[in-house]
């Protein structure tokens, strides 16, 4: 019989906010946040430490908010591309205690431990270890949950580990009655505010509950809610209750050949002018053909999508279209996703845009046509430029369009995820 397994979800508490903090000795003490953009005092929280969370200090807080909660709050500019370095140095640190490292966000990780727990003693011995040791080398305190599975070890993490002195918290089959279950319904992995209502609502408002409800029984009372889809979550929801997970730690699971490759972004302001969106869907659509291009692929089906500043009275459209040949080749990819625009734009102010490929190919093979004598030409063209912003980053090389006032490439080239670098 295969013993059970050990695994660990490793969560690094404030992590923006931790990195600064040890990056600057003078903030040690103080209450310390990472935000959109210091110097308008505009944007959101993305992170803060745990003396600014004692002031009211909470993240996608309004900076403004922060400040009248936390007058004293240290603001800093996040650096995006350096908080991504410092997390995959941390992956390296996980990787020398197993080989098993599965990244889940930026600041968590799951590690299969099974194999090597035998040369560092108990879990809680190698928790404690993993911790000391990222806290000496960076300045980051990780909080570590302990179960036989990624449900479980998560769930100790976020409820149990984040809330204790010692940062670490184990969680097994035999203890959720007395721990995970006594937890309210808002508390479950998954669960979130507008889910815990409609628990609530058919008398679950307990972890407990729900875990004890008859799997039958559940699925009729969230297909009397809910109709579609409701066995399916149904279940999802019952196992997470009773802490069932049969996945394992996959690294490199990020890292599988996607199903989609699009962009998103949210505009400044509202733009009313065809000229001003053919300008972003143009940028977009080449930021998607790039990331095609370095992955290797070409996508067949091209989807646009526009919507309004106004979630109450929603406008836009969103729509796909398979175009004759596979591409990742921007200016055959936009002249398909312009033609969807004059389309299906309902003519209203747009603030966000999306352009996305799908039903990918190898771009090693691809079908020759009479009518694309150009195709050797434009590729090598795509090579040239996708070196160079290699080398030199997105805002080295740009298109004429984007110079314009509506143009956003040279500002977003400053961005990783919509944040600086």
């Amino acid at each position: 019989m295969a013993p059970e397994r050990t695994i660990f979800l490793a969560d690094c508490q404030s992590f923006y906010a931790s990195i600064e903090k040890a990056e600057h000795p003078e903030y040690a003490g103080l209450p310390v946040a990472v935000a959109g953009d210091p110097e308008r005092r505009s944007g959101i929280i993305l992170a803060a430490c745990p003396q600014a969370k004692k002031h009211g200090v909470t993240t996608a807080q309004r900076l403004g908010e922060a400040l009248a909660c936390c007058p004293e709050l240290v603001v800093v500019r996040p650096r995006m591309q350096y908080y991504v370095d410092v997390s995959m140095h941390i992956t390296t640190i996980y990787q020398s205690y197993t080989d098993l490292v599965e990244p889940y966000s930026i600041d968590e990780q799951f590690l299969d431990v099974t194999g090597s727990l035998h040369l560092y003693g108990s879990a809680e011995q190698l928790a404690q270890l993993i911790q000391s040791r990222i806290l000496k080398e960076l300045g980051i305190y990780v909080r570590i949950g302990i179960g036989p599975n990624k449900i479980l070890a998560k769930t100790a993490c976020d409820n149990f580990a984040k809330k204790i002195n010692s940062g670490i918290f184990t969680l097994h089959e035999r203890n959720i009655a007395s721990t995970l279950w006594n937890l309210p319904i808002g508390s479950m992995f998954m669960v979130g505010r507008k889910m815990s209502q409609h628990f609530a609502a058919m008398g679950l408002d307990t972890i407990g509950k729900l875990a004890a409800t008859p799997l039958d029984r559940l699925k009729l009372l969230m297909r009397r809610k809910f109709a579609k889809n409701s066995d399916i979550n149904a279940e999802l929801y019952w196992r997470i209750a009773n802490g069932m997970d049969n996945g394992a730690v996959a690294p490199g699971t990020h890292e599988a050949a996607p199903k989609s490759v699009g962009h998103m972004m949210t505009l400044p302001r509202d733009y009313s002018r065809l000229e001003e969106i053919k300008i972003i869907l143009l940028e977009l659509t080449e930021l998607v053909c790039q990331r095609c291009r370095s992955k290797g692929i070409m996508g067949h089906v091209i989807s646009v999508g526009c919507a309004g500043a106004d979630f109450d009275r929603p406008t836009g459209f969103s729509r796909q279209v398979k175009m004759p040949d596979p591409s990742n080749i921007t200016n055959q990819v936009y002249k398909e996703a312009l033609q969807l625009l004059l389309k299906h734009w309902d003519r209203y102010p747009i603030r966000r845009v999306g352009v996305s490929l799908s039903q990918f190919s190898s771009a090693d093979e691809y079908q020759m046509t009479l009518f694309d004598e150009n195709r050797e030409k434009s590729m090598a063209l795509e090579r040239a430029t996708d070196a160079i912003k290699r080398r030199y980053g997105d805002a080295a090389i740009l298109r004429a369009v984007s110079v314009h006032d509506a143009g956003q490439a040279r500002h977003r080239a400053e961005k990783i995820g919509g944040h600086y670098k």
